[in-house]
């Protein structure tokens, strides 16, 4: 079983791995699409990495296929803090009428200088060479209003291509890419991390463009949380991004690198092989040490998703950030190591 099974495979059993919780924990539900990426499916996996966890909040973890259903769940009450792509954050600002929306951390972002971009890959035989060339064939991104759904339409718009009218673009799940570029049934995937570094999909295609090429650097995922939920349970609330960064930092870390693979290999149930040469260095997606995204791009991206026509109105990414926790938060971790 490669990559194909990540999703299915994941199985968490935190009720197994915390501690036993002292009375009156926040309860925590945490939403997720990909694994290493996102890297929240592994820090409840070892005891130490998070020590709030069980105490002050009780995490439950939630997988989705892509961010636009996290957005939709915490839009009705579901989940209490998501990680949403730039876009389907702007969007429950506008669609969802989630004016209460708060950009409190980093997850990743793509397209850091010296770090990993997506690559958005077509078939060795297809004889596909240019973006041009796409005219007329089908293209696979994961959902509609997506960040990588955004990259793609930004590149085809670059070249003169648009949905419907010049290609088809359908929405197929990340694990099932592979599969569909394989058998002809799509011309062009988005290969995120994990998926673009499997051997069977490298043996077979190549990346026609990558996310950087498209869009730049991108603000690629952010967790959110709405400010009622935070300002209620604030306390709680930095406890938890205290053991979020703290989780960052050792799994970037070269010190501790067999163990952050093998914590992948256990959430995963993939050989190490896998993900030895790429995950958690600089081949990786970038992860800042004190969970600040950047918002200058995070900017740049929203702008473009109003460009394609995602957004009706232009929005200020200022007004819906509070990185007060995330910095309080590092702040006690750097306090706690020294």
């Amino acid at each position: 079983m490669r990559f194909g099974g990540i999703a299915a495979a994941i199985i968490l059993s935190l009720s197994a791995i915390l501690p036993a919780a002292a009375e009156g924990p926040v309860r925590l539900r945490v939403g997720w699409v990909v694994v290493p990426a996102d890297i929240m499916p592994l820090i409840y996996r070892k005891p130490g990495i998070a020590p709030h966890a069980g105490k002050s909040y009780a995490p439950e973890l939630t997988h989705f296929t892509g961010t636009p259903t996290e957005m939709q769940a915490l839009a009705t009450g579901d989940l209490d803090v998501a990680a949403l792509a730039y876009s389907t954050f702007a969007l429950g600002v506008e669609n969802a009428a989630m004016d209460d929306l708060r950009v409190i951390a980093d997850v990743f972002q793509d397209g850091v200088p010296g770090y990993h971009t997506n690559g958005m890959m077509v078939r060795n035989d297809s004889g596909i060479k240019t973006v041009e060339e796409l005219k007329g064939k089908i293209v696979a991104t994961n959902q509609t209003g997506s960040a990588v759904d955004v990259a793609v339409r930004a590149m085809l718009s670059k070249h003169g291509l648009q949905d419907k009218r010049d290609v088809t673009m359908i929405e197929v799940r990340f694990p099932d890419m592979m599969a569909m570029l394989g058998e002809k049934k799509v011309d062009l995937i988005t290969a995120v991390a994990p998926f673009g570094f499997d051997p069977a999909l490298t043996a077979f295609a190549h990346p026609l463009f990558t996310q950087e090429e498209a869009v730049g650097r991108t603000q690629m995922i952010v967790l959110v949380a709405r400010q009622g939920f935070i300002d209620k349970n604030r306390e709680a609330m930095v406890d938890f991004l205290q053991d979020y960064i703290g989780a960052t930092r050792f799994l970037d870390d070269p010190a501790n690198r067999d163990q952050a693979v093998q914590l992948v290999v256990d959430a995963t149930k993939q050989p190490a092989e896998l993900f030895r040469d790429w995950v958690f260095t600089k081949q990786d997606y970038y992860r800042d040490p004190d969970g600040l995204p950047n918002l200058e791009a995070l900017q740049a991206n929203v702008d473009l998703a109003q460009k394609l026509g995602f957004l009706r109105t232009k929005l200020d990414v200022g007004k819906y950030t509070d990185l007060s926790l995330a910095k309080e938060a590092a702040k006690r971790l750097t306090a706690a190591n020294h």
